[in-house]
């Protein structure tokens, strides 16, 4: 059987917690920021998880993740 093959995009946008939850970054925090506040740009900086219903495809994308 050959080996499955991961995702490299998958795997540059996704880090997987110790307890296997999956990490992501927020959307809207790289380019055209002065219009947007400073607390909207303070809250798009930190980490978000990956929804319950999105799981099972982003895993299959990530095959060889050392929690899943």
């Amino acid at each position: 059987m050959p080996k499955m093959k991961t995702h490299r995009g998958a795997a540059k946008r996704f880090r997987t917690t110790a307890s296997g939850r999956l990490r992501r970054r927020h959307a809207y925090h790289s380019h055209l920021l002065g219009p947007k506040s400073p607390d909207r740009k303070r809250r798009l900086t930190s980490d978000a998880f990956v929804s319950e219903r999105e799981m099972p495809r982003i895993r299959r994308m990530l095959p060889y993740s050392q929690y899943l």
